[in-house]
């Protein structure tokens, strides 16, 4: 798996998951109980994770949308 998008916004991960159930791409959401512990402040990103070979796919319907896909340190 591949990291996509990493963000504390919630609403842009909601946005990114409806797009790509929108293509026919899986992706699996990460660090969502990090939440207990920050108290659901939303501090810690979470990340969005699709397959290594779905990538190019969905990194282009993001761009496409305007949302910036994660290129990693």
């Amino acid at each position: 798996m591949k990291q996509l998008l990493r963000t504390t916004d919630m609403s842009i991960i909601a946005f990114a998951q409806a797009l790509l159930q929108g293509e026919g791409i899986d992706c699996f959401e990460m660090d969502v109980n990090m939440s207990v512990l920050e108290g659901g402040i939303g501090i810690f990103p979470r990340r969005l994770m699709v397959r290594s070979d779905d990538f190019p796919a969905a990194a282009r319907t993001m761009r496409d949308n305007g949302i910036e896909v994660y290129d990693g340190p």
